[in-house]
């Protein structure tokens, strides 16, 4: 059963998390597949990354701060509160150069900064625990702490376009052959200003679908054009890298299988079928 809180954090029991690692060994196959190998990043990202994204402005609700306590000020204050401590006072905080990442693509073209690619561009797979400042919270469908498996490309135009397309294919036999009612809905790009050109082309070249089950969208595919390759100075040959992405929510795949299967023993034996 899962374990529940009205702050957006769950408890995943050893079925369910079992469940997790089935499915997400299923999204790692499709990386090895097509030659993506898997990176491990840090927890946190520097916030100077995340504003060069234009994060802070677009998204100034989603923001979380990892943060240094004073000891002092926080001996002070702890002297004078009762216990235990609800809430950790603002005034007992000190600046912070590092953020709570809300998605895991963020670091690969961090860690892809400045650098030239191959004409062929390249690959990476990552999964990382996001975090989101939610409006509301509801059980693993929305959480403010979940578990993200991303698939990107990075390199040309055509081939950035390609990745989206081979991405939603493989997602769409994939549920096919969980029996899942899928819906292939168009959404909100959330790495350009709503206000700006880009925004506006999006309306013609959608650049952000959601895969849609039961009204919960489980996964995303994401074209970001060349603004990473922009923010970030990536280059493919002589021209800025454009990138793209196939994300998956592990939470919300759990939450989903086991709704459709009726239990998470039903849902681990179907995903294992699929291995």
């Amino acid at each position: 059963m899962t374990t529940a809180t009205d702050n957006g954090l769950s408890v995943l029991d050893g079925g369910q998390l079992r469940l997790l690692r089935a499915i997400d060994a299923v999204f790692l196959r499709l990386a090895d597949g097509w030659e993506a190998p898997e990176f491990r990043f840090p927890h946190l990202i520097r916030c100077q990354d995340l504003d060069t994204f234009d994060y802070y402005d677009n998204f100034p609700h989603l923001g979380l701060a990892a943060t240094r306590l004073d000891p002092q000020r926080l001996g002070a204050t702890l002297a004078q509160a009762r216990r235990p401590v609800e809430h950790v006072p603002a005034e007992v905080m000190e600046p912070t150069a590092f953020a709570l990442p809300s998605a895991a693509c963020y670091a690969i073209y961090v860690d892809l900064a400045g650098s030239r690619l191959p004409g062929d561009g390249v690959m990476r797979t990552t999964v990382a625990t996001c975090f989101r400042n939610e409006d509301y919270y509801q059980g693993l469908q929305r959480l403010l702490g979940f578990t993200m498996r991303e698939i990107v490309f990075i390199g040309a135009e055509e081939a950035a376009k390609a990745h989206l397309l081979r991405a939603k294919d493989a997602v769409t036999t994939l549920c096919a052959e969980l029996g899942l009612g899928l819906e292939l809905q168009v959404a909100t790009d959330p790495f350009f200003d709503k206000n700006s050109g880009k925004a506006k082309m999006q309306r013609l070249f959608p650049v952000k679908e959601e895969f849609v089950v039961n009204g919960l969208a489980i996964g995303s595919v994401n074209y970001h054009r060349n603004f990473f390759g922009e923010r970030c100075g990536i280059q493919v040959g002589e021209e800025t890298a454009h990138t793209s992405c196939l994300a998956f929510g592990l939470e919300r795949w759990v939450h989903t299988l086991t709704d459709h299967f009726g239990s998470v023993a039903a849902a681990q034996a179907a995903v294992a079928g699929l291995l």
